[in-house]
């Protein structure tokens, strides 16, 4: 028997999904994060990815004006890391300070990648739209990096690396290796 849903969590139908940690720099070069549940692959060709962000979010106004961004992929021990940036905004909060990651240089752009994250996104703002209450930001890929041993044959290894998933109402899991299949 099918009952109805929550139209106004609507988006809870497509968790868990991956969280990531979008750094971000003002004008004066200083980093924010933020964590993000809300983003997407959108071309190969040109190589294009999606992140969502509301309008009201401090990270919003950055990439506005910044015009680039970083996709920072964190293993599931980060889980604090992300709640802490996901609920504080960096416009009053370091957090930097308060969470402990690290920042290292990215490979093209002024805005750095979070050292602890095991897969990095350089991305320059090729558009952003309006849709609703959220703003898509289409960033292009202009540079991938990944730790060394995150990726056997393109495919991220989940026998040592454990993504960090957004199931909704600042709950997390991350995936369950003893069910693994390859086609």
């Amino acid at each position: 028997m099918k009952v109805e849903g929550n139209i106004e969590k609507y988006y809870h139908y497509a968790f868990p999904m991956q969280t990531i940690l979008v750094t971000c720099n003002d004008e004066t070069g200083k980093t924010n994060i933020i964590t993000l549940a809300w983003h997407t692959p959108i071309s190969r060709k040109p190589p294009l990815y999606g992140i969502s962000i509301a309008p009201k979010r401090y990270s919003h106004a950055l990439i506005e004006k910044s015009k680039e961004f970083v996709i920072n992929f964190i293993p599931y021990s980060l889980v604090e890391a992300a709640q802490f940036c996901g609920t504080h905004s960096g416009l009053s909060t370091d957090k930097l300070c308060k969470t402990g990651l690290t920042l290292v240089p990215s490979k093209k752009l002024s805005t750095p990648l979070i050292k602890e994250g095991y897969a990095h996104l350089e991305c320059k703002l090729a558009k952003s739209v309006p849709f609703g209450d959220h703003t898509l930001f289409v960033g292009e890929v202009i540079v991938v990096t990944a730790d060394e041993d995150a990726f056997k044959n393109e495919l991220l290894r989940t026998d040592q690396i454990h993504p960090l998933y957004y199931i909704g109402e600042n709950a997390y899991t991350t995936l369950d290796r003893a069910k693994r299949k390859t086609f």
